[in-house]
């Protein structure tokens, strides 16, 4: 079977090149501003590409377990790398915002409090980093089966994310708002129905 084919192949393939190519392209991006090919606004334009990478990392991250569940291909071994990058990304998102696009610390806590957008994206990199800070084997250990609920809150941080750039975006966008649908289906497939739920009862 194909899907088997698949999981051999992927079982042979570290999982460090995830972390080395997201890497790249960040430095790729901060590059291209420097030298000026992020053209006339490379703040605003470098802070909309880590953003938008950090929400496909997170879209990549939700799929994995519906793409083993429904298709057999197990890529669940890479979870870990494509969250802790995804959340590299929103941290480089936020960093590009706070310290080159705003600057002062009063005018940063102004945005938060005044701009919903801002608001709901900021809620999102908080509820994402105690995740990043217990991406490790050392924190399975210790917090055992809370592990798993604290964890849980990729679902909301992600709903949140998706929220925050269509809030975010001028006008009628259709970008933003795929990226809500994609994390909402993919949220959906996780939900498993009763058993029997499904079969309409006979008369």
């Amino acid at each position: 079977m194909l899907a088997d084919r698949l999981n051999a192949a992927a079982r042979r393939v570290p999982t460090w090149p995830v972390y080395g190519i997201g890497m790249a392209v960040a430095g790729w991006y901060f590059w291209l501003g420097l030298t000026g090919g992020l053209g006339p606004e490379p703040i605003n334009t470098l802070e909309r590409l880590y953003g938008e990478k950090a929400l496909q990392l997170l879209v990549v991250g939700l799929a994995l377990t519906p793409l083993r569940r429904f298709a057999g291909v197990n890529l669940i071994r890479f979870r870990r790398a494509v969250g802790l990058t995804a959340f590299f990304f929103v941290l480089a998102h936020f960093s590009v915002w706070a310290l080159l696009d705003v600057q002062r610390v009063a005018a940063i806590w102004a945005d938060l409090v005044k701009r919903p957008y801002i608001t709901v994206g900021f809620a999102a990199l908080l509820m994402l980093l105690p995740l990043a800070l217990t991406s490790n084997n050392r924190s399975i250990r210790a917090l055992g089966a809370r592990w798993r609920q604290l964890h849980k809150l990729t679902y909301p941080a992600a709903i949140l994310a998706a929220l925050h750039y269509v809030w975010l975006a001028k006008g009628f966008q259709i970008e933003p708002l795929l990226y809500m649908a994609a994390i909402l289906a993919l949220l959906a497939l996780r939900v498993r129905l009763p058993k029997g739920a499904s079969r309409p009862s006979r008369a």
